[in-house]
This record gives structure tokens, sequence and C-alpha cells, in this order.
């Protein structure tokens, strides 16, 4: 599920090889038995649940449910009577998880009340139950009809007749991803303007009608992630039967729930891929690309990219790339869920009109009060509930309830998600209010304008519904108690008063026009989106805050423009452009959105009011976020200004990559023409970018070539020219940097290189030489995906003449993989594996993660060992404690092929170096003990048959119509041209070794769950 990315909640499967990994009140003094103290056993019993949480000062919790009155909540809302509605996922993916039992009536929607006001649930009732809503990822109330989100589908569930049962059931949209996807769809949510706002993730793929046909937007594209223009998760707004959807972000990677304010803001939170540390808090800039994957071409990340981000998590979401809007926070590793914003005063002030978020894998409910900054945001993060002491806690969802307290939906699990959960009976909710604050809800009062515009200022979404309808409904009617509303002291009353008066027939632009004039920015940029949402011309709107002295206000008004007919439009965004300060990359970001598919005329219009002027910093940030053929020239001007350095320009070089490729290629071609003091660099990064089947195949070329290369020694733009044009006589200079440059990432892509153009023989005779050299050659021979890697690794294991230490490492390295290990079984087969390796080799073949490659180990060592006796429980497991530094050992010796954790290992499953602060024991065991039962998404296994009759198994780390790149078990990755595939048929299991946990002694599994368990964040 977002896991519950559920998706995330379990670390993921983690693959591979350890796969794994695949109130108390306020910050008091624990209490007298500190909760982790407690027998296993009792900690996890309800009575227990709050000893196990940390709460925020000034704040007190409550269990309001727990099991068994519920298990699993994957999703919540409360109604207006204060009720809390939960989608049970006692039947979550029970393909993946065989030994659990399956309710065969389905999962249950439920109602839960408290009738007596001391804060705790007394009654359950079942409003709907089927396997159609199994591990339901949505429910949102809104009066008599619910609407549930469980991939492929969504329904709404009607109770005609008032006896919380649903007598009708509806389609409203299907198709989206798999059954019980996790990056499918995901909760809907009442907008102030009267829509519904949702998102899915990005297996989402494209949403249909309920007829099965491809759903258009209003613009008549057809929704889908193929890249025309949209891409991976997005968010969406329809109206309430669900016409007239907008596609208001895309290019996400699992987007789970969007929150909405009264202004008409929308954040939300999205997950990266595991083990990346890239969780990200987003303002959703209506429009927006988000990153997730290449614009142009739907690379991964991962792909290289000139001017490619130096961190992990920000090259993530492609940062550096004009046209991505900037993230608003980072979080690191995680698994967020559910996410509101808090308009409610009952809640301490930090926390008002504030984002309020659940992110299950660090056991924590955080709010990110944000500041104003230019025309976008900073944040900062306060924790609310965090499981300090009980890292089952799993929260789920959020919600606030009609007096303002919030409610925690808590998948109670050691590592639900990934398709993977550990516990099917327990479940809580809890309540979160300041000390002293009993629970008691009454009805909203709706029987005239006066009471619903008292209960439209609530803090609870389905009490704002009723109010907004019953309003609405009324038109003329409700006029004057709007009014009033409208000159409230609270703006965010104000906006929501305006939402509904702007959709007046006759007097809704009054309405707005007047709003523009409002001293508060926000109010302010509430009248332009309703502007926008009657869809009339804008340029009268724009026109008056067109010199606002909020950034925020002219952002808004940049994106109103967006695909404006209006003969006016092109200069009032040529004005809005000439305000940019060179600096605020999201003002920049809303005048390329506000810009889209009218580049020609809007560039055209800024460039004649800017005359000469326009090569300013400003301006050149301008150009570089334009999209027209008249910007090309202007790139190239600023790349061959001879004042400036070009390797500070890079990002005008990857500008050109989002210029169809003819157009491209004149301007690389120009810049190869050049005379700028550092040309020979500007020919470098011109050739990395260039098609090399349209280069010249001439002398002078090649000079020009040989020329950029040694303006780029020891970068990693060396390796990849010599890469792409197969130049083969680099290896001495090759040799040495991978022997020399700092990173390891580096040094294995530099001796991969080598050795596909033409550099065995070097690497042969420095085997040969210097031990020191011959030691660092073999670790990278071994991470290498090459058969002449595997060929010299092989040479040296049989050389008698050859130091015995260098042949031992060959042989440990050499195992690396299926193919090295299928060379080490044909050794043993045909008696010719050397005495002096065996031992190095009975290591690699007995921890192998193919079951039959175990077995014929077994056979030919004679280890002796026999059958294994079975392993206890995993909960007896858990309660066994450890020697984490003999279990660093293990992790070593087992796990590192295939996970980085601590600064050590290898890239290929995810990275486990905060696997401790995440998933309980129970969690861990589960993931190395049976990996099939979670495989995280983006990490499942393929086969592909290639025509050359070559098969390669791996997960694909990016795919484009041209290529897929396949990351093997050892972290190497192999290119595969889209041409040269046969077939790709999905594995069945998870990459991991299933045998990982019987091929070692009990006590170094569990030394290895001990290490595991101790790598958390750092504070």
């Amino acid at each position: 599920m977002k896991q519950v990315d559920l998706h995330h909640l379990r670390f993921s499967s983690l693959i591979v090889c350890l796969a794994v990994l695949s109130l108390a009140s306020c910050k008091q003094a624990p209490p007298a038995q500190h909760p982790e103290k407690l027998p296993d056993e009792q900690q996890r019993l309800a009575q227990n649940a709050l000893k196990g949480l940390q709460i925020d000062e000034g704040l007190y919790a409550t269990l309001f449910a727990s099991e068994p009155m519920i298990t699993n909540p994957t999703n919540m809302d409360i109604d207006a009577r204060g009720r809390v509605w939960i989608c049970e996922g006692f039947n979550y993916r029970p393909q993946y998880n065989p030994g659990h039992p399956v309710k065969e009536e389905g999962d249950k929607i439920l109602i839960l009340e408290d009738t007596d006001g001391d804060g705790a649930a007394d009654t359950s009732k079942t409003f709907y139950q089927g396997m159609d809503v199994n591990a339901a990822l949505g429910i949102c109330v809104l009066g008599n009809r619910v609407i549930i989100s469980c991939s492929p589908k969504v329904f709404i569930l009607t109770d005609t007749d008032g006896d919380d049962k649903a007598d009708k059931k509806e389609v409203l949209f299907e198709g989206i991803a798999g059954e019980q996807h996790d990056h499918g769809i995901h909760a809907f949510t009442f907008g102030p303007d009267g829509k519904l706002y949702f998102n899915f993730g990005n297996a989402g793929d494209s949403i249909l009608d309920k007829n099965g046909d491809i759903a258009h937007d209003i613009e008549g594209i057809p929704i889908n992630n193929h890249g025309k223009p949209y891409r991976e998760g997005m968010v969406f707004r329809c109206d309430p039967d669900g016409s007239n959807i907008e596609v208001l972000g895309h290019n996400f990677r699992n987007n789970y729930e969007v929150a909405v304010d009264a202004f008409g803001n929308l954040w939300q939170s999205d997950n990266d891929d595991d083990g990346n540390r890239g969780v990200r808090i987003n303002y959703v800039m209506q429009h927006g690309n988000y990153g997730y994957t290449d614009e142009m071409t739907g690379a991964n990340w991962r792909t290289p990219r000139v001017n490619m981000e130096d961190s992990i998590p920000y090259r993530h979401w492609h940062l550096n790339d004009p046209g991505v809007v900037p993230n608003l926070l980072q979080t690191g590793a995680g698994s967020p869920t559910g996410m509101l914003v808090y308009e409610g005063d009952l809640l301490p002030a930090v926390f008002r009109n504030q984002i309020i978020h659940a992110d299950a894998l660090p056991n924590v409910v955080r709010s990110y009060p944000v500041e104003k900054n230019g025309a976008g945001y900073t944040a900062k993060i306060v924790n609310i509930v965090e499981g300090i002491y009980d890292k089952w806690f799993r929260p789920s969802d959020v919600c606030v309830a009609p007096d303002g307290s919030l409610f925690i939906a808590d998948w109670y699990d050691p590592g639900v998600g990934g398709h993977q959960v550990g516990d099917l009976e327990k479940g809580r909710i809890y309540r979160i209010a300041p000390p002293g604050t009993s629970y008691t809800v009454a009805p909203p009062e709706l029987g005239t304008p006066e009471d619903a515009v008292k209960a439209l200022e609530s803090p609870n979404l389905a009490t704002r519904y009723l109010a907004w309808e019953r309003l609405h409904g009324w038109g003329e009617k409700a006029v004057p108690a709007l009014e009033k509303m409208f000159k409230s002291d609270n703006p965010r009353y104000q906006a929501r008063a305006l939402w509904l008066l702007s959709k007046l027939p006759s007097k809704g632009m009054q309405y707005i026009q007047e709003a523009l004039r409002d001293k508060d920015e926000d109010i302010r940029i509430t009248a332009i989106r309703a502007a926008q949402e009657l869809r009339g011309d804008i340029t009268a709107v724009v026109k008056q805050v067109l010199r606002d002295p909020s950034a925020q206000v002219r952002r808004t008004a940049a994106i109103a423009l967006r695909h404006s007919r209006s003969p006016q439009a092109p200069a009032l965004w040529s004005a809005l452009a000439a305000q940019y300060d060179g600096k605020d990359r999201w003002y920049l970001e809303a005048l390329g959105i506000g810009a889209d598919r009218q580049w020609d005329s809007y560039l055209a219009a800024w460039l004649r009011q800017m005359g000469n002027e326009w090569n300013s910093a400003s301006g050149r940030d301008i150009v570089w976020r334009a999209r027209t053929p008249a910007a090309l020239p202007l790139l190239t001007q600023i790349i061959e200004n001879p004042r400036v350095d070009p390797e500070q320009n890079l990002k005008f070089f990857r500008a050109l990559d989002f210029y169809p490729d003819p157009d491209k290629q004149r301007v690389l071609n120009t810049l190869l023409q050049g005379h700028h003091p550092k040309q020979s660099f500007i020919d470098a990064i011109a050739l990395l970018q260039m098609d090399p089947d349209q280069a010249p195949r001439t002398a002078a070329f090649r000079e020009r070539i040989s020329r950029s290369l040694q303006s780029v020694q020891h970068r990693k733009e060396f390796i990849q020219l010599v890469e792409k044009y197969h130049i083969r006589d680099q290896g001495p200079q090759l040799l040495d940097m991978a022997l020399t440059v700092p990173s390891e990432e580096m040094r294995m892509e530099t001796m991969e290189t080598l050795l596909n153009t033409g550099g065995e023989n070097l690497v042969r005779k420095k085997l040969r030489g210097d031990t020191a050299a011959a030691h660092n050659l073999i670790t990278l021979l071994g991470h290498s995906r090459s058969q002449e890697s595997k060929d010299l690794l092989l040479s040296l294991l049989l050389d008698k003449s050859s130091d015995p230490g260098l042949r031992k490492l060959a042989t440990k390295e050499i195992g690396r993989g299926r193919r090295g290990e299928d060379i080490l079984l044909k050794l043993m087969d045909t008696h010719k594996l050397p005495h002096l390796v065996d031992t190095v080799a009975a290591d690699v073949l007995l921890h192998a993660y193919r079951d039959e490659v175990r077995e014929k180990a077994e056979a030919y060592f004679h280890t002796g060992s026999g059958a294994k006796s079975a392993l206890p429980p995993i909960a007896s497991l858990a309660g066994m404690k450890g020697d984490a530094g003999k279990g660093k050992e293990v992790f070593l010796s087992y796990c590192s092929t295939c996970h980085m954790a601590a600064g050590q290992g290898t890239d290929f499953g995810p990275n486990l170096s905060e696997i401790g602060g995440k998933l309980a024991k129970e969690a861990i065991y589960k993931s190395i003990i049976t990996p099939d039962a979670g495989i995280s998404f983006g990490y499942e296994g393929y086969t592909f048959t290639l025509k050359d009759g070559k098969t390669v198994l791996g997960y694909i780390s990016s795919e484009t119509p041209e290529e897929v790149d396949v990351k093997m078990i050892g972290g190497t990755v192999e290119k595969i041209p889209a041409k040269n595939v046969a077939a790709r048929k999905a594995y069945d299991h998870s990459l991991m070794p299933t045998g990982l946990a019987s091929s070692m002694p009990q006590d170094q599994l569990v030394n290895l769950v001990e290490y595991l368990s101790t790598l958390k964040k750092k504070q």
C-alpha cells in the first residue's frame, strides 16, 4: 500500500540477499516499567498500547478502539457525527501470504462510535463487506455516499435508507493498477470548491470510466502515464460525479493522499525507491511535473545525464532539470501514508493551519509547519506521536474529528507493506487532544443558511461537505450568511465563503473582483483560482494582480495563463516573467507551467520587452526553462560566453535534452565549431549529448574527441565518452582511474569501460604485478558484468604461479552472481577446482541464492551438516538477544553482495542503513526467512531472453522505448537495447535467496538480525 507505500511499510522485502530489509503525556519520563522491558507478548497487548508511544508536549492520547473490535486499519474517515469509518485489511495480499487465513466473506468497512463520550468506541457496525474491498486504501464519507478506493476500482457505496448499511454500489472509476496494488488508487478528499481531489501512484497507469473507456481530462487528453504528456503518479480533481477530470500534477512515484486547504493549496507526500532516503513532501503547484522519471524519455533517475545531482536523494527527483517543481521537504527514509491540513483550533498553535502526516515506516505522525518563501515555501518537522518504544506502531492515516481532535489509524504490525503483512489480529485507533478534553460531538445544524455557515467553519471535512452542499443548493438564499462569513477575520473562513459565492451564476465574478482587492494575499490567490474554475477568459483577472507585491499571487497568476488563447496573454506573461529575480525556482517553474504549449509567443513577447537586457542571471534562467526553438540560439550564446567557465554552465547543456533531436543536434554541431577558452570541455559535453550515429567519422573529428578526453581526465565524462564512441586507445588512463579515483561507483564504471574497449591485457598484466593494485582490480572485476571479467578471474584462480591470497580473492569475487557460481560449479563438477581455493569456493557456493547450487555444494564438499533443525517461530526468534558485532560479520559474509549497510556492501537491494529504526525484529526475520512473501514494488525480478539466446535475470532499474537497464545480483547493470529482447518473463520468486536463513546456523541468523536492528537514523 504505499507500503501502507503499503508499500514501504516494510522497507521492502528487500530483495536479494537480504532483501530484508526489502499516551500519556508529553515527553515525560518513561513509565516505571519501561515498555521495552515488558515481555514481548505483553508489549503487544492493546492495554499497553499507550506505553509504547511518545507524544508532543501539550497533547494527550487515548485508545479509541483496538482489537478485537478492529484489525488492520488501512484508511479512515470521520463523519459529521464524530463516528470513525475504517477500511480493514485482513485480506491484504493473500496470494503473497499463503500461510495466513482469508475471510471468504471479504474485508469490512466499519463504523465505530463512542456513544457515552468517554473517548473510546463502544459500538461497531459493518457498513459493507465484500472481497471487492479487500485492503481498500481509501475511504471518503460524503453524507450518505461513501467513496472507497480499492485498486483497480473506485466504488461509491450509498446508504439510501439511513440504516448504516450500503444499499447501492456503483463504479466511479476502474482500470487503475492491479488488484490491491499499493501504488494504485488512494483516498478521495472533499475540496473547498465542492470538487473531489485524489491521486494514484506510479502503477496507476490510467483511469477508465465506469463503462471501461479511457477517461480524458477536460482538455481531451487521455489520462495515462505514457508520457503524452503525463508520467507516473498523478494528482486529480473532478466533479462529485466523476466528470471534468483535471490532472493537477504528475511524475510522482507513490504519492499517497492529497490534502487541500481552504485556499485551494494542495499538499502531499511521495515515496522514494526503497533505501534512497528521498521521501519527500510536496506543495503541488498545479499542472507541475515532479521529476520521478525523465520528462522526455521516461528514463529512471539512475540513468546518467548532464548536470546530474550529486546526492542520490535529490538525484532521485531530477531536481536539476528544467521543468521540475522543487520539493518542499525531504524527510529521508520512510513509507508516507495519510495526510491532512489541520484547520481547527483545539490542538496547540504550532499545528494549526499546518500539514499533519502519518509515516508508517519510521513509526511517526508529524506536522510540517510551513513558512512562505518567495513564490514557494520552507518547512520544518515537529513530531506529534512517535513509536519510540514500539516499532509495531504503523500509522496508516490521520483524520480530524468535528471537535478538532486528531485521530490516528494504526495498522499495528511488525512491518506491513510490499505485499507482506505480519499480524492479522491487531489494529488500533488513537485520539489525540489536549488533556482533559472529552469526546462529545453533536450533529451539525443545517436548517438555515446561518446554521450551515457555522457548520462550514468545522475542522471536519465531512461536516464541511454537508454544509457546502446545503449552501450551494440554496443559491441566492444563502448569500447574506455567506457574505457575513466572507467578511470574517479568519481568512480560511473567508476563502470557504468565497468559493461558494464565486459559483453564483449572476454574481460570482463580483465577489472574485472584491477578493482580488483584499489585503490578504491568500484571499487574492483564492480569487484567481475561483476565476479559473469558471472557465472564462482569465486575462482580466491576471491584469489586476500583474504587479502584486506578493510573489505567491504572481505565481498563481502565471499558472492561470496556462493554455490561454487570449491575444493579451503573451504580454501579461512577459510582464510576470520580467519580475523573476533569478533566485526563486518556484516562481520560475510557475512561469514554465504558464507558458506550456505557448512558448513561441510568450518568449517572443518577453524578448521584445527585455531587448538586449535579456542576458542577465534571471533572463538566462528563463531561457533555460523555455521550450521553443527560439531559445536555442540564446542557449548557444550562453554556453559560448568566453567570460563564463562552461563547467559552471552545465545546466544549459542539459536544457538541450528537452528539444526534438534534430534541433538539438544542430545546436551541438554549432557548439563543436566554437572557440571558447575551454572549447575542449564544451566539446566533451556536446559530444556526450550528440547522437554518435550522426557524428562524422573523420580524422578531424577523432582529433576533437582526443582533445575532449584530455579536458575531462578523471571525471565521469571521460568514462562516458570512451564508452559512447567505443574508443580503444585510452586503456592506460582508464586503468589509472580504476585504481585511483575516490568514488567506488566510478571505479566500477571505469573497469567496465576498460574491459569493453579492449583493455583486458592491461588488466591481466597488472594482476601479475603489484599485489596491492591487483587486490583492488580483483574486487572491481568481481562487480563487472562482462564475460572478460570472469575470464580474467578464472585465469588467476587457476594460475599456480600467482599469489595464493590473490587466487583466493579471485575465487570469492568470481562467485558474485549466477554466471560466476556456474563457473565454480563447472570446476567442481569436472574436478578442476584447485585445492588451495576449496574453502573459499565452498563458502561461496554454500551461501548461493539458488537452492540447487547449495545442494550440489553440500554433496561435493561433504559438509556433513545433514538436515538442519527447523527454526523456531519468528516470535521466539525475535525474543532472542544476539551479538551485533558478530552480526555485522554475518552481514558482510552473506548479505553485502546485494545490500548496503553503514557504508559497506553493494547497491543492488534496498539500502539497509536505517532498517533498525523502521522495522521490528519480527519483520526483519520474516523478510529473511520468507522473502517471496513480500517483494517490494520496483524490485520484482524478470528473466530477459535475448535474440542471441543469452538470458539475463534481474530487476528493471530503468526503461525507455530504446533500452532496458537490468540490475543483476551483485549490483551490475546490463543495458539491453530493446531491439535485442526476444522475450521477458516475470520471475516467480524474490531475487533474494529463499534458503538464506536455513543456510546459516541459528546463532548467526540471530546475530545478523541483532546487527540490523541497531542500524538507525543518526539523530
